[in-house]
């Protein structure tokens, strides 16, 4: 793979807590999903982590995908991520962790505007 550029406006505040975000996502949706049916939960999890350790944006990470795929169809993969993040433990978890985590992936979307005007435009 080739050395990619790092996408512009990317603190490292709204990265860190975007993969704060993601764990939250990758560990409250299986949980919640388990009780409707454990391959589903599975689905979601391999979803949830392997789409996006294969496609991605060429220029958004260190280095090149191995799958390239539009800035705008990254961004719906972060959308689910971050929906993700903030529904499922609203179905797993107590209500005030669930109210937290909430907030948390809210904080995200709005530290995470630059990169996504960033992906809009490639």
């Amino acid at each position: 793979m080739t050395q990619a550029a790092d996408s512009p406006n990317r603190t490292d505040a709204a990265s860190g807590l975007r993969f704060l975000t993601e764990l939250i996502g990758w560990t409250a949706t299986p949980w919640a999903l388990h009780r409707v049916d454990w391959a589903l939960a599975i689905t979601a999890l391999v979803l949830l982590i392997g789409l996006p350790a294969v496609i991605g944006t060429p220029g958004d990470r260190p280095f090149d995908p191995p799958v390239a795929i539009p800035g705008a169809a990254m961004l719906l993969l972060v959308l689910l991520e971050v929906a993700a993040a903030a529904v499922a433990p609203w179905f797993a978890w107590p209500t005030g962790a669930a109210v937290v985590t909430t907030a948390l992936a809210a904080t995200s979307v709005v530290l995470e505007q630059p990169r996504w005007r960033w992906l809009l435009r490639h």
